[in-house]
């Protein structure tokens, strides 16, 4: 499996869904940039049910040692930023980012990406995850962005269409 580097949103709505634990099932370790900390520490900060990242043993902290990318991309945030200079810089990268925005500029970079819905897919795909549904049942009660289209999209690739 490539090297694993994680953003902020599939680490909080996989935590949120009691679904964590897919991260090191599928990656075995997973890289975060030091802005994803920071978001984090902020979110549970700010009370949102984050997980504690020192209680992750799986869970790596990676800085960024090539800076220049992250101030020509304006509109994202600096966790989304962090994640993509991190791309760059290994080679045989996954990127997971939700973030529409985030996952346009990595194609453009021609990172490798997926997101949370990919996940819950490949470890449906692996047997590690029963059903795909009730964790988007759970993810849009968390107000998770997924359309009608891409939730029709995603269990027809779960083989869970009725």
């Amino acid at each position: 499996m490539p090297v694993v580097i994680c953003n902020t949103s599939p680490i909080q709505y996989l935590y949120q869904t009691d679904m964590l634990e897919l991260l090191p099932a599928l990656a075995g370790q997973v890289y975060v940039p030091e802005a994803v900390v920071a978001e984090l520490e902020e979110g549970r900060r700010r009370n949102v049910i984050l997980p504690v990242l020192e209680d992750l043993s799986w869970l790596i902290v990676r800085p960024v040692r090539d800076r220049t990318l992250l101030p020509l991309v304006t509109h994202l945030g600096d966790g989304e930023k962090e994640v993509l200079a991190l791309g760059l810089e290994t080679q045989d990268a996954l990127l997971l980012l939700d973030d529409r925005d985030a996952r346009r500029y990595a194609r453009t970079l021609e990172l490798e990406i997926t997101g949370t819905l990919g996940l819950l897919l490949r470890a449906k795909e692996r047997g590690i995850l029963d059903a795909v549904q009730p964790v988007l049942d759970r993810l849009q009660a968390l107000r998770f962005r997924l359309n009608v289209r891409m939730r029709e999209m995603v269990l027809k690739r779960a083989g869970e269409t009725r």
